[in-house]
């Protein structure tokens, strides 16, 4: 059974939700350890409030689609969120696994926004297109961010040892 454009649309929309709770549930179980961090201690408070705002643009995204978040999604992305921010916390090199993570998730961000975009552009759904365009460019920017903060983190951690 085919899918019309709009509804793979609306299911990107709820995935990408999804994935938002998943780096706030990252995120926010980092952040409480990373006093000796200050540098991604402050961007990932930053990159924390960010995601707080592409969550509530893809719910209005949502919200206007008479459509709205997948609690299933959601629950088991959560719950997947929590563990991963835990199964870095009984290793001594905590903050080098979750540095190279933290990396490769917003990686992972910039290709569902990507594509996103381009599926609500062939869905005809423009409507949003400027707001995700703006995550985009703020997942892009933290990915960067997390990139130049590997080798002073690494030095850090090396220096604490």
């Amino acid at each position: 059974m085919a899918l019309d454009p709009r509804s793979i649309y609306v299911t990107a929309l709820k995935n990408t939700h999804a994935l938002e709770l998943q780096a706030l549930q990252i995120m926010e179980r980092q952040v409480e350890r990373l006093q000796r961090y200050p540098e991604m201690e402050a961007a990932l408070r930053r990159h924390i409030q960010e995601t707080h705002g592409q969550r509530d643009r893809l719910e209005e995204a949502l919200s206007s689609l008479g459509d709205g978040p997948s609690a299933i999604k959601e629950g088991f992305l959560g719950f997947v969120g929590n563990m991963m921010a835990l199964g870095h916390v009984p290793a001594q090199d905590e903050i080098l696994k979750n540095t190279f993570a933290n990396h490769a998730f917003e990686n992972f961000e910039i290709a569902a926004y990507t594509s996103l975009v381009t599926i609500g552009d062939a869905a005809g759904q423009s409507a949003h297109r400027t707001a995700f365009e703006q995550s985009l460019r703020e997942e892009q920017a933290m990915a960067k961010t997390v990139a130049e903060l590997i080798q002073p983190t690494t030095l850090r951690y090396l220096e604490l040892r």
